[in-house]
């Protein structure tokens, strides 16, 4: 499975259920996704750690979290890698949904121009050459800084997100190897 059209319409059915975003004027939104090789249950424990991003994510050097709290509600203040237009970031736990595998995040201050963004990433399971594997999604929406295209703005997320869910992907699939995972019977 690669993404083929065959597949493409089971990501539109996830998008179009699960990543509804509110847009107004001077936002853009988009969708992107990721196919896996490795079980739900991994790649879930991975983007459901809200109090660490860094396992997976190759921009983020450190996470603190406000609060002992890890539930919807909870903040957590993301420090930067250098090299991006921005040094912290204070993202809020806006849905958590462990057997829908559902995650939302918004972002309520920073030192960054992404005004307004909120993010959902779902989980989903499918085969993948006869082996458990993962359909992952993620959305955003956010506000067009000044000074930038709608085109420019989502272009920047976008590539964001691909580095994010291939770094996902290769984290996964590791602990997946490590797992010893067996093929599904048909």
């Amino acid at each position: 499975m690669n993404g083929g059209d065959a597949y493409v319409g089971m990501e539109v059915q996830y998008i179009r259920r699960h990543h509804k975003h509110e847009t107004r004027d001077n936002q853009c939104t988009s969708a992107m996704f990721k196919h896996i090789r490795a079980p739900v249950h991994l790649v879930w424990s991975l983007v459901r750690s809200f109090d660490q991003p860094q396992r997976y994510k190759p921009f983020v050097s450190r996470c603190t979290m406000r609060g002992d709290d890890l539930g919807i509600g909870s903040v957590r203040e993301v420090n930067v890698k250098s090299g991006l237009p921005a040094t912290t970031s204070m993202e809020r736990l806006e849905l958590l949904d462990d057997d829908k595998h559902i995650l939302g995040i918004r972002i309520v201050d920073g030192d960054h121009r992404l005004r307004n963004y909120s993010s959902i990433i779902t989980v989903h399971p499918e085969v993948i050459d006869g082996r458990p594997g993962t359909l992952v999604i993620e959305s955003f929406v956010v506000d067009v800084p000044d000074g930038n295209t709608e085109d420019e703005t989502c272009y920047f997320i976008e590539a964001l997100i691909r580095c994010n869910l291939k770094a996902l992907a290769d984290v996964s699939e590791r602990m997946a190897v490590q797992d010893r995972t067996e093929p599904i019977n048909r």
